[in-house]
């Protein structure tokens, strides 16, 4: 751990006795230390030694740098953006109170987040919708989202299950094929491609009756494998999927489904790519993209995400973050194994190359950038086709963006020929609305709870010149 600073982890040192489902007593016995002790670090009067962490390490088998990191539930930042609304404008929260209860108060935290999502998501609702059909919690979509990078985006149990059905299969060039028979002859279900308009133009489609999978053809074969994957991972991992439910307690039956369907996508991914196989070929060919993509015929996007699952303890691969946006900046995908260093209400910061890789289609562009907090971080940005393109005459790309902090950059074989002891540093942000970055030339907005500085005699490189501090 960092000596220079100290470790006041009260909040989740809670959340981690509450997640075990022990008091203050169990867990302190457990430690070596008095229960009062323990209160005082859980109420952040005392910090986190190296020693409790060690005991800690031991005793629950948690990783350090994970249960350390910034970034585990909604922290300072998250609020910040939140309280930059205008509707706070005169409030004025300081940001050592933000700090307080994102260390604190963590559950108070996530219920601020949870109700600020809420009213965004209501103030994009359609005018006139009917107040009483709207819904009283986040969409579905946002708590599956907070749920999957709330477990960063690993789930054990799915990945020892699908290492086991992987290993059944056998060879990795004869997948698709065993895929087919294992659904065949474990569940009789028969695998067929047929014309888009048999399946009102869906990607796949379980007949129940029929026992009959159907795959679209307009899917490329690296997604008619993943199709079958998901399939069989629906019959396979049921009994397990169904306990996940459970624990998770999915508020309402669209929000269960989602996470549902999210959970067999996932558990798709590591039966095609086995955590201990992938882990190892990501290693050997320092994460390049297209090797890992040749070697276990997946898309880019397949082992993208994939790359951001690598969190089991004690065999750990780089933890990237990953984000799917279209060409008008909407995010569809925003996954992460550790801290994700951009705004969790709006888009990517302009200055980050992401949208310039629409410009090279299929070429990678790297970057390295820097965040408010003196974070840097290695990014890889490039693009993909969607999945099924329904019209030949529309543009079917999207833009996948990886990253990582940049210390692991040596490992990856996009950042050879830079210079890391000194590079060139693109200073990025969060949204326009809450960056702090006072000579930004794209920002879009001015930064709320700041003193414009217009001077009608003067004209910025940025539109809004804002008081600094």
């Amino acid at each position: 751990m960092a000596a220079e600073r100290k470790l006041y982890l009260g909040g989740r040192l809670r959340r981690l006795r509450r997640e075990l489902g022990i008091n203050q007593s169990a867990m302190a016995a457990e430690l070596g230390m008095s229960p009062s002790y323990l209160n005082h670090l859980e109420r952040n009067q005392r910090p986190l030694t190296a020693q409790v962490l060690l005991r800690l390490a031991r005793s629950y088998d948690i990783d350090l740098k994970s249960f350390t990191a910034e970034g585990e539930g909604t922290g300072t930042e998250d609020l910040a953006e939140i309280f930059a609304d205008p509707m706070f404008s005169d409030i004025g929260v300081p940001r050592y109170e933000l700090l307080e209860v994102a260390d604190n108060a963590p559950s108070v935290a996530d219920a601020i987040s949870r109700l600020y999502t809420a009213l965004v998501e209501r103030r994009q609702a359609p005018q006139g919708a009917n107040p009483d059909e709207e819904a009283t919690h986040v969409t579905p979509e946002s708590w599956v989202r907070d749920h999957i990078q709330a477990q960063r985006n690993y789930f054990g149990y799915l990945e020892e299950a699908a290492e086991t059905l992987a290993g059944a299969l056998g060879d990795r060039s004869a997948v698709p094929a065993g895929l087919a028979r294992r659904l065949k002859e474990g569940f009789g279900v028969e695998t067929r491609i047929v014309p888009p308009e048999l399946l009102d133009f869906a990607s796949q489609h379980y007949d129940y009756h029929r026992k009959r999978l159907m795959l679209s053809s307009l899917l490329r074969s690296e997604s008619r494998t993943f199709g079958t994957a998901y399939q069989l991972a629906l019959f396979e991992f049921r009994p397990l999927i169904a306990r996940m439910l459970e624990s998770a307690a999915p508020p309402d039956v669209p929000t269960r489904r989602l996470l549902h369907m999210s959970l067999a996508n996932y558990a798709a991914g590591a039966i095609l790519m086995p955590y201990a196989d992938f882990l190892a070929a990501a290693e050997r060919h320092r994460y390049d993209i297209d090797r890992l993509c040749a070697e276990f015929g997946a898309s880019v996007e397949q082992v993208a995400h994939r790359l951001t699952t690598l969190g089991r303890s004690g065999a750990r691969g780089i933890p990237f973050f990953m984000l799917r946006v279209d060409a008008a900046g909407n995010i569809s995908k925003r996954f992460a194994g550790e801290s994700f260093p951009f705004s969790r209400f709006g888009g990517t910061c302009p200055r980050w190359n992401l949208h310039a890789t629409f410009q090279t289609p299929g070429r990678v562009a790297t970057q390295i950038v820097e965040t408010p907090d003196g974070q840097r971080f290695f990014t890889i940005g490039r693009t993909v086709d969607r999945a099924v393109r329904l019209d030949p005459r529309e543009s079917s790309q999207l833009a996948i963006g990886l990253g990582c902090d940049v210390k692991h950059a040596p490992k990856i074989v996009y950042a050879d020929g830079l210079d890391l002891s000194e590079p060139y540093v693109t200073p990025i942000g969060p949204a326009c609305s809450i960056c702090p970055r006072i000579r930004c030339p794209q920002r879009a907005a001015a930064p709320a709870g700041r003193t414009l500085m217009v001077n009608e005699m003067q004209k910025t490189i940025s539109p809004y010149p804002f008081l600094g501090g």
